[in-house]
């Protein structure tokens, strides 16, 4: 199984490991099939994400793409921050190996899920923002077209 580059740094010198302690929203999502269970922070001021941060206990591509994942979404609007889907952490990281793609799904669903937290507290709706599921192996299997 071949690592791009990118995953292999990002999972050797991860960014953004630890946890905000006045986070203004938390999402934890696992992956029952394969064990993965990633914590995301962010810390949203003005509807800016100021600073993001992780704890990921999983394989080194669930830590490269939390790590990736939480480098895309600071300095982004709340809006910009749905965009950052799975394909964009995959593309952002050179790609994965096809058996490794769910990884790349956790790490949206896990800041969709902070993002989810954070506008539970406060009381707002995120346009386009779904509830988020604790376990992504409830999701149906990822469609072969999108590797």
């Amino acid at each position: 199984m071949m690592y791009s580059e990118k995953v292999m740094d990002h999972f050797m010198n991860p960014r953004n490991v630890g946890e905000i302690e006045d986070a203004s929203g938390v999402g934890t999502v696992g992956n029952a099939k394969c064990g993965d269970i990633m914590k995301v922070y962010l810390k949203i001021e003005d509807g800016i994400v100021k600073d993001a941060k992780f704890k990921t206990f999983g394989c080194g591509a669930a830590v490269a793409t939390s790590s990736m994942a939480t480098e895309l979404i600071k300095g982004k609007t709340i809006e910009e921050s749905l965009k950052i889907t799975n394909k964009a952490v995959m593309e952002a990281l050179d790609g994965l190996p096809p058996i490794k793609v769910h990884c790349s799904c956790l790490a949206e669903e896990a800041l969709h899920a902070a993002l989810w937290d954070y506008a539970e507290k406060n009381g707002i709706v995120i346009e386009g923002l779904k509830k988020p599921v604790n376990d992504i192996s409830e999701h149906d299997e990822v469609p072969a077209e999108d590797y």
